[in-house]
Order: structure tokens, then C-alpha cells, then sequence
């Protein structure tokens, strides 16, 4: 397909609440090679996740190469990575989650002013998710947020620029704080023998961190700092390697060998378990004009901060006006299972989302994958709020709950080329495997390390 009419921007969705629309232009992948040069750079595990555990493709994150596929589509591809992410253990470099640190003795007060929730109730070696927004409430980073020391706090951020933000709110030096990118670099170690892993290579103490609780720890010779966090809708931790530069593979190392000894392997992100999960990528499914009361992140503007921050004005105002059972915006994210064929990879467009009655293009899709616990597809994606029944709070009602769009999906995942129907469904994705089967399959990969 060429030419205009074959690739329309789809002017019909209303996007007015936007300064720069989404590119909604369906294009398809063009099978292009990614250039690596000295502009973007590389990992402390580059040469680890590429050239010994031969990582296939990549992306940019953050203005590094980021590994995005360790088996190959012939053998399996990323659902293969999937078996290993739910069943067994799975290692992630995740070093393009770039370390900010604002440190001094104003470091709690510059943080409290640019997060929207409230820094000051954050302990020392606790950690947190928390967004960043900018004076129209739009979203600028959603990080988990270190606290390593009481005047010391590490932002592991996600894709969009940070450091300079930062910076340029305390141009004026207004805070005595110092604030700059340090040589600490995190991997992720997810599944359910997540934490025998760890015990093998820090020690029994990690069982005890809690959810988002930080540790120190050494491993071979090196001083690293633990947290029992990730983003894979898994159990897992990672591990955060000081002067990365130097130690990084010396730490890599005795990781990557205790995953390999419980059956486990290296990995892209689990894309398809974060989507379940409802776990958000900053410029997928939100970015800097997408407001949290948009994408379910509600939770994150607190009704009881008295001190002043970034974005608190818009976000108030936002706020009172959902109260008042006026919605502000003209799209909200949901989450849909969809029909067609099972959706193994990422998707190279924004999909459009319609109306079935209508034909009227109202929506586009952020984030499909195929579910192997549902047996469906799922999807995050943006639906006019107006055909909502309650588009005022976070949750999904059951008045909205088998709503019913069309997704204009590509070729391959449709028999007859014609769009696929997508019901509306709760975020997080209910699972059809509970508790107690994930359970199993954790002593099921164990018994196999045994026999081995």
C-alpha cells in the first residue's frame, strides 16, 4: 500500500486535548537495521547481553542500546522468554534505567517539590513509584524513587530525559543539592525462583527485604544495592551495581550462572506479563501531555500534600472537575481483550480502535500482546470517554466491562482482513492461573534443578 489514502492520519480522532498528536500514520515495520554508533551508548552489559548471550535486536532506551530479544522468532521467540518469566527465573539488563541522584541537605525537599507524591513520608533505604509531572499536569517520568540516604535520593528513571529537568528547576540554585547521573547500573532478576537466586548470590538476608525495600550487598568483591522490585507482574528484585563501568560483568557473571543453574535464562523485558499486569511505558502508553488521571495513575495525586509542587495546580484543577462529573479529557485509557490471531510481538503502530455501530475511528491501541493465561489477546489502548458509562474514576464498573470496540489490526492478525471486536476488560488482566498453580509451577521448576 502508498499514498495518502492508504496511510491516513486519521484525522476523525479526536485528539484536541493534544498539542502534538500521536502518530496514528499505519505504516507497518519496515525491516530496517538499527546504525550502532558512538551517539548512543552502550551498557556496562553490552557485551555480555549481545555478544555472549546473543541478544538479536535492540532498541534505544534512554539513549542506550537496549536489548529486545534473546531467542530467536524461529525458535520461539519472546513467548519462549515468557515460559521462562512465569515458570522458572529470567535475568534483564535493564541498565538503560539511568540512575539521577539529588543529593544535600536540601535533596528531600527539591524531590518532594518536582514528585507528586509526598517525598518527606519515604524512609531511608525505602523505595517508591512515583510520577513527575510538569506545570499542565502532564506526565514527564514515572520512576521508582531510591532513598539510599536521608539526603540522598536515586531516580531510576524511565525513557524521557530527567537529568535536565531537574537541573533546570534548580537553575537558580534555590536548592543545596547536587544533582547529576551516577555510575550505577541495575539488573532484574524475575520469576517465581526469583529469590533463590538471590540467596545464592547475596545471601539468606534478602528474603527479608520488603516489597520496594532496599539492601546492601556485595557480590564478588563488589557493593551493589538490592530492592525487591521490577516490572514484569512476577516476583523478582533487582540489583543495582555500583561503578557499573568497572564491575558490572564481574557481577553479571555470578548471576547469570546461578539463573542457568534453577533453569533459567537471560530475557528481553516481559512485555506481555507488564501489559497483564497494567504496568505502564512512558511514551507507549503515556507521555509528557497525558494527564495520570488519563491512564488509571489517579492514586498518584494526593488529596492531603500541603506542600507545593510541580503540576499541583493543573492536577487540582483536574481533580475538582472529575468531582464534579466533569471529565476533562477527550480519551481514557482501558484495558481490552481483543479476537484474532495470537499477537507474539510488538506492534510497529499505534492499532485504531473504532466503533462497531458506527465505523466511527474513535481510539487507538497503546500496548497488545497475545495472553497464554487468558488464551486471548490483550491490550492497553485509549477509548473516548464519552462512550464510557464511568470514565470518572480509576477503576473499570461493571457497566463497562464487555463494552464493545473494533481494532483495526494488521494482516497477519485477522483471516478475512477485517478488524478484530475487542471488549473492554479490568486492568490488572485477571489470570486464569491463580496463586496456587503459579505456586506449582515454582516447585515444579525446582524439582527439575534437583533431578538435573
Amino acid at each position: 500500500m502508498s499514498g495518502e489514502e492508504d496511510h491516513p492520519n486519521h484525522p476523525s480522532i479526536d485528539q484536541s486535548d493534544r498539542t502534538l498528536p500521536r502518530n496514528l500514520r499505519q505504516t507497518g515495520d519496515p525491516g530496517i537495521e538499527m546504525l550502532v554508533s558512538t551517539r548512543v551508548r552502550k551498557s556496562p552489559f553490552f557485551d555480555k547481553s549481545f555478544n555472549e548471550n546473543g541478544a538479536w535486536r535492540a532498541t534505544v532506551y534512554n539513549r542506550l542500546y537496549h536489548p529486545r530479544g534473546l531467542v530467536e522468532p524461529e525458535d520461539g521467540g519472546a513467548m519462549v522468554e515468557y515460559d521462562a518469566l512465569v515458570n522458572k527465573v529470567t535475568l534483564w539488563d535493564v541498565a538503560v534505567e539511568r540512575q539521577i541522584r539529588v543529593k544535600g541537605p536540601d535533596a528531600e525537599a527539591l524531590t518532594n517539590y518536582v514528585i507528586t507524591r509526598d517525598a518527606t513520608e519515604i524512609e531511608s533505604m525505602k523505595g517508591k513509584y512515583v510520577i513527575l509531572c510538569n506545570e499542565d499536569g502532564g506526565i514527564l517520568n514515572d520512576p521508582i524513587l531510591l532513598r539510599v540516604e536521608d539526603d540522598e535520593f536515586w531516580f531510576s528513571i524511565s525513557d524521557s530525559t530527567l537529568m535536565q529537568w531537574l537541573q533546570g528547576i534548580n537553575v537558580n540554585g534555590d536548592y543545596d543539592v547536587e544533582i547529576d547521573e551516577i555510575d550505577v547500573a541495575p539488573m532484574q532478576i524475575q520469576g517465581p525462583l526469583s529469590e533463590d537466586v538471590m540467596v545464592d548470590v547475596v545471601g539468606e538476608e534478602v528474603s527479608k527485604i520488603p516489597y520496594y525495600g532496599l539492601m546492601e550487598a556485595d557480590i564478588d568483591g563488589c557493593e551493589v544495592l538490592v530492592s525487591q522490585t521490577g516490572f514484569s507482574g512476577e516476583k523478582g528484585f533487582e540489583i543495582y551495581v555500583k561503578e557499573a563501568s568497572k564491575y558490572g560483568e564481574r557481577v553479571w557473571d555470578p548471576v547469570m550462572e546461578s539463573v542457568e543453574d534453577h533453569g533459567g535464562m537471560q530475557i528481553a523485558p516481559g512485555h506481555h506479563r507488564r501489559i497483564a499486569a497494567g504496568i505502564l511505558s512512558w511514551g507507549q502508553d503515556m507521555d509528557h501531555e497525558t494527564s495520570p488521571f488519563q491512564v488509571n495513575l489517579g492514586y498518584q495525586v494526593p488529596d492531603d500534600k500541603d506542600a507545593d509542587y510541580v503540576g499541583k495546580e493543573a492536577l487540582e484543577t483536574q481533580q475538582a472537575q472529575i468531582e464534579d462529573d466533569e471529565y476533562p479529557f477527550n480519551l481514557k485509557m482501558v484495558g481490552l481483550k481483543m479476537a484474532g490471531e495470537p499477537i507474539r510481538d510488538y506492534a510497529s503502530d499505534f492499532w485504531i480502535i473504532s466503533d462497531p455501530e458506527t465505523g466511527e475511528e474513535c481510539g487507538y491501541v497503546t500496548s497488545p500482546w497475545w495472553s497464554p493465561d487468558l488464551e486471548t489477546n490483550i491490550a492497553l489502548g485509549f477509548v473516548p470517554a464519552e462512550k464510557l458509562e464511568a470514565p470518572l474514576d480509576d477503576r473499570v464498573y461493571d457497566a463497562d466491562l464487555d463494552t464493545e470496540f473494533q481494532v483495526h489490526v494488521p494482516d497477519e492478525y485477522t483471516e478475512d482482513g477485517e478488524p478484530v471486536f475487542a471488549t473492554i476488560a479490568e486492568v490488572p488482566f485477571k489470570e486464569s492461573v491463580n496463586p496456587s498453580a503459579r505456586e506449582q509451577a515454582k516447585l515444579n521448576a525446582k524439582k527439575e534443578v534437583q533431578d538435573d
